[in-house]
């Protein structure tokens, strides 16, 4: 049984062959305008609703290209918005840190004017014990900087503390508003010598404790304290706070109050240290 030839056309063919037809269908409806008229007629009919089809599915697919491209150059857009955000929220923080950096060596300078007559070096707080205060804090600089155990501790507008360890690169401070410290302390009012004790129950209320204050004492809230020329461990004059509620305590014997620090042991940051240790009395 013989297999049937396939009918194989040339594409060559095919092309020029259609471009002959469409030639000549040019051709006719030139030569024969009137008598193609119902043709043309009947064809528009058909091919005009395509063709304004065609041009809503044009128009609708060209509108979402558009959207698409608007959508692209909106991402692009925020993208670079969002990292001229960053950056310009990197460089306010950078300047926000510098002012603090400025005003804390501002405050310091006025510190060390203050009490020029101690010769003093700058440290930076570097850690602390876990609770609300720097009642005990670490500063950056130690017995390589020239630091010793029971150094001064000035910052703010006054006395921070004493050094009570120093180390090589590094020395721990105990404050004045810690439970262990004590502080000979004098009304610069009246000369009037008192004991300042550090109370951190107390301190949540923003205050310590002053006892032993003379039952004769002329003394008024708001009054200042300063360290004590009788002071074995803290140098004489050194601004501690302003007393209040003063009151005789129950042996009618002396009186007591409270004190407000003059500095923010909430916020330590930079620090001054005497590096003179007072020297204790001596009995030849």
């Amino acid at each position: 049984m013989r297999r049937k030839k396939k009918f194989h056309i040339n594409p060559k063919h095919l092309l020029i062959g259609v471009a002959v037809l469409c030639i000549g269908l040019i051709v006719l409806s030139f030569r024969f305008e009137e008598k193609m008229y119902p043709v043309k007629s009947a064809v528009g009919t058909v091919i005009t609703p395509m063709q304004g089809g065609i041009n809503r599915v044009g128009g609708f697919i060209s509108d979402k290209m558009d959207n698409f491209k608007n959508i692209n150059a909106l991402i692009d857009e925020n993208e670079e918005l969002k990292s001229q955000v960053a950056f310009l929220s990197y460089e306010n923080k950078m300047l926000l840190q510098d002012k603090y950096e400025l005003d804390g060596l501002r405050d310091l300078y006025k510190l060390d004017q203050k009490y020029l007559d101690y010769p003093k070096v700058a440290a930076r707080v570097i850690g602390k014990d876990l609770n609300n205060w720097y009642n005990v804090f670490l500063i950056d600089k130690g017995t390589k900087d020239g630091l010793a155990e029971g150094m001064n501790v000035l910052s703010g507008n006054g006395l921070a503390g004493i050094i009570m360890e120093a180390h090589y690169n590094y020395s721990k401070v105990r404050s004045i508003i810690d439970d262990k410290s004590s502080v000979s302390g004098m009304f610069i009012s009246t000369s009037d010598t008192c004991i300042v004790n550090g109370d951190l129950q107390l301190m949540e209320t923003g205050k310590i404790r002053v006892e032993l204050i003379s039952k004769d004492a002329d003394i008024d809230d708001g009054d200042e304290i300063v360290t004590s020329h009788i002071s074995n461990q803290y140098h004489q004059g050194i601004l501690i706070g302003h007393v209040s509620n003063i009151e005789l305590d129950s042996s009618n014997m002396t009186k007591t109050a409270y004190l407000t620090p003059v500095i923010d042991f909430e916020k330590l940051e930079e620090v001054l240290i005497i590096t003179e240790v007072k020297e204790p009395l001596i009995d030849n």
